[in-house]
């Protein structure tokens, strides 16, 4: 198994010179002083840390595993002691306000270390990234009550927290919601229901676990119009605001998964548990959206994280295993055999796994500098990088969880058959890449998100500044990255007429076209960002022939050469239509599942 290395250099590229972060943060009112030596300060603390203390315990994780007793979950061997030296060096509370105890920096530095905690040890990450978008949800909508009774031990990491939506009966579809919250007369509510899939719902990590929980008041609307959000506390507060006695909130079972077997994904039982109002009555949706939002880019990183990974490995292995010889001749006459770099078809599948790291990163990073300005920016930043995060979050979830997984799956192949043995780390890998795509919303989920509420609902009219900004910057591309995509945002615009003319016939047609339009959407986006890489390494070559820049300008050129022409079999499987998938009635289903 290759060790893992936090990939700086290329970090630092996006970050700093792609992306201008000294004139992203000082456009920012308050991250003014967020200069480079600061934020090189925290990459490189961040990475020894996850380097040395949590890649080691990636391998232990899948196969300890968590293990449940009526007394609670145990994490796998190393798990907790990591997570308390992730406390002393008070790394939960770097992106949040210092009224609560956090260090006032934007948002996007947090995901800089996220990205480096996901790619050293994905299971174990999962603890404190579930805890961000508690901390978050409570800060936009909690009380001012709430806010002083959690925040400050969910900033410092003393507790943590998870969102609890998901039940038996309904899975994403919360219109089936069965848990109740009846009102105690002081102020708390009961809340009584059981929950499915809850990533960190119970563990030996912290002191307390916060969880964020979605519930029905009596007399409560039906569908998603009747739920409430509460807070509900593993352990009640005693009158210091120290943990006191134990709520009636406990984990009946733990999951058996396919992957991230570090992270205890839990059965909650809540036996009217005490629980706090959260935002208003049958507006819980609303806010949780504030959690769910945050962790839809945070899943989105996954698929940069696993294709990393997958990168890290592939590389290593290739370069130093030797098998068969090149077809152009040998490279190494003096070796039995040729490294596996020398093929053609390895090249492919490593480019293809680079294309799609470096690329995702970049387009994460962008969003995380949206993110920035939708909460802390002037009002045009706030209203510009508000659309722009309605409009690709879903793309960025969905499209990078898939390239994640395929880059995921090339990682093994490079290996070949070492690749499906544990050892090497590949096949984890593989494993635990599978559940980015479905939790948060599934594939399917995000692309009806994006046609239909973030494209066909306002008419296109967000979508149509986007394209005219990726058009505006087509100007400073070189030639040979904005030829290729002043065709493919054209056609783009037009396969979004498409679908909203064929709409209105049939609403199955959005529902048979929208996965390959999220897909076709995520290549080009991807083409934009290696458009503007491609062009900037070039201007950098003809300053110093670094090995870093030729090596950015190949991969783009990959890129555009045999990856971006997917975009053709998306736009024809589009233009067919639904008529195929929708041929055959329910019936006819039943009866060929009874064959």
């Amino acid at each position: 198994m290759a060790d893992y290395k936090a990939p700086l250099r290329d970090i630092r590229f996006v970050f700093d010179e792609l992306l201008g972060a000294d004139e992203h943060y000082a456009s920012l009112p308050g991250a003014e002083e967020l200069n480079q030596e600061l934020r090189d300060a925290i990459l490189d603390e961040g990475a020894k840390f996850c380097e040395q203390t949590l890649a080691p315990l990636r391998r232990i994780g899948d196969e300890e595993g968590c293990t449940w007793s009526e007394d609670g979950v145990t994490t796998p061997g190393g798990f907790a002691d990591a997570y308390q030296q992730f406390i002393d060096g008070g790394w939960p509370g770097l992106s949040m306000p210092e009224q609560f105890g956090g260090q006032g920096l934007p948002n996007s530095m947090d995901l800089l270390l996220s990205e480096m905690l996901g790619q050293a040890n994905h299971a174990w990450s999962m603890y404190p990234g579930l805890s961000a978008g508690c901390r978050e949800t409570l800060i936009e909508h909690g009380s001012e009550q709430l806010q002083k009774d959690y925040l400050i031990k969910l900033v410092s990491g003393d507790w943590t927290g998870t969102m609890c939506l998901t039940e038996p009966q309904g899975g994403s579809d919360l219109s089936f919601l069965r848990t109740k919250a009846e009102a105690n007369g002081d102020g708390s509510y009961a809340v009584t229901g059981t929950k499915i899939f809850i990533s960190s719902g119970e563990h030996d990590m912290s002191d307390n676990i916060i969880h964020i929980v979605l519930a029905r008041l009596p007399d409560a609307p039906k569908g998603t119009k009747g739920i409430s959000l509460f807070i509900v506390p593993k352990f009640n507060l005693a009158a210091d605001g120290s943990v006191g006695e134990r709520n009636t909130v406990s984990c009946g079972s733990l999951e058996h998964k396919m992957g991230i077997h570090g992270n205890a994904t839990c059965v909650m039982n809540f036996d009217g548990a005490k629980g706090f109002l959260v935002g208003k009555e049958n507006e819980g949706l609303k806010c949780m959206f504030t959690f769910m939002n945050t962790a839809r880019i945070g899943t989105a990183m996954q698929g940069l994280n696993h294709a990393e990974v997958a990168l890290q490995g592939a590389m290593s292995y290739a370069l130093d295993r030797e098998a068969g010889r090149s077809l152009t001749g040998k490279k190494s006459p003096d070796r039995p055999a040729d490294k596996l770099i020398v093929h053609a078809d390895v090249r492919r599948m490593l480019l293809t796994i680079r294309s799609f790291s470096e690329g995702c990163r970049a387009f994460i990073y962008y969003l995380s500098q949206q993110g920035d300005k939708a909460l802390q920016g002037t009002e045009e930043q706030v209203k510009e990088a508000s659309d722009l995060l309605a409009l690709l979050t879903p793309i960025a979830k969905g499209f990078m969880t898939e390239v994640g997984l395929e880059a995921a799956s090339h990682g093994v192949q490079v290996y070949g058959g070492h690749g499906y043995i544990r050892e090497w780390g590949m096949e984890q890998n593989l494993r635990d890449a599978r559940i980015a795509t479905l939790y948060e919303g599934t594939t399917g989920i995000q692309s009806l998100d994006l046609l239909g509420r973030k494209i066909m609902s306002d008419g296109g009219a967000n979508f149509g500044k986007f394209i005219a900004m990726i058009g505006a910057d087509l100007e400073a591309m070189d030639d040979e990255f904005s030829e290729p995509l002043q065709k493919m945002i054209a056609e783009w615009t037009e396969l979004v007429g498409f679908i909203g003319a064929q709409a209105g016939k049939s609403y199955d047609e959005i529902g048979s076209a929208s996965v390959d339009f999220l897909m076709y959407s995520g290549y080009v986006v991807l083409a934009w960002f290696w458009g503007r890489m491609g062009t900037l390494a070039n201007t950098k070559l003809a300053e110093n022939d670094e090995v870093f820049y030729r090596g950015k300008v190949a991969t783009a050129r990959f890129y555009f050469d045999k990856v971006l022409p997917r975009t053709a079999s998306h736009k024809q499987t589009i233009e067919k239509g639904a008529d195929s998938l929708m041929s055959l009635t329910d019936d006819d289903f039943e009866a060929l599942a009874a064959i």
